[in-house]
């Protein structure tokens, strides 16, 4: 791997999701030229996965690596070697569903990113992604929801935080309603904080927390005007 300004070349990255992807697609629209890292490989555990088809569009590599049924240090054992394969520097995890196995985090420590769709470490851990976070957030009455960029280790959701982007929930929202809100921001948040990592990993210095514009009372429309 890359350690400090190596030639000040992108980080090869790797996507990992498990379904339609569209943290991958939004990671994809803010690449260009200046971007510190270049997706180059997206991996799924499922062979339907919607994902795959984004990739294809983009021109990037793709591995389906079946996880059920499968001890984990075999399933490792095939995540590294497709990582090796490509070189890959940083891994994005988009919708990933999966627990990435330990031999794989101690590999690529504080070169994992996870975005969640809710205020960590609130409404985290395992089974809770998807639509499943969001009924609890309304069933629970929150005022403010959000989402999540951390680091991933070797437990759900238990990663340090990178940054986070909060927006309301309206008393009478459905699970719904606050999904599309969340997966707006979730779009804007985990380039900038994809960006954040990959620049310091270049340069080679602590990326430290993400720092954004009034965090307690950003909304959607904020979102917009925000560079």
């Amino acid at each position: 791997m890359k350690k400090g300004v190596e030639a000040g070349s992108p980080l090869v990255a790797a996507a990992f999701a498990s379904g339609g992807g569209t943290n991958v697609q939004a990671l994809l629209d803010y690449q260009d030229k200046l971007c510190p890292w270049r997706l180059s490989l997206v991996v799924t555990d499922r062979e339907n996965a919607g994902v795959l088809e984004r990739a294809d569009v983009a021109g990037i590599s793709t591995a389906v690596i079946p996880v059920q049924a499968r001890a984990s240090s075999d399933v490792a054992q095939d995540i590294l070697s497709v990582l090796e394969v490509h070189r890959v520097e940083v891994i994005f995890l988009a919708g990933y569903l999966r627990l990435i196995p330990s031999e794989v985090v101690h590999r690529y420590r504080r070169r994992i990113l996870n975005i969640h769709p809710a205020l960590l470490p609130s409404f985290g851990g395992k089974g809770m992604y998807g639509m499943r976070v969001h009924q609890a957030v309304v069933d629970a009455g929150e005022s403010m929801t959000g989402a999540t960029v951390h680091y991933v280790d070797e437990e759900y959701d238990r990663g340090t935080i990178i940054g986070q982007w909060r927006v309301p929930v309206e008393p009478n929202d459905s699970a719904e309603v606050v999904a599309a809100r969340v997966l707006k921001i979730e779009h804007r948040l985990y380039p900038l904080a994809a960006q954040h990592v990959c620049s310091a990993l270049i340069e080679g210095r602590n990326p430290g927390p993400l720092e954004l514009p009034e965090l307690s009372s950003t909304t959607t429309t904020d979102l917009e005007h925000t560079e």
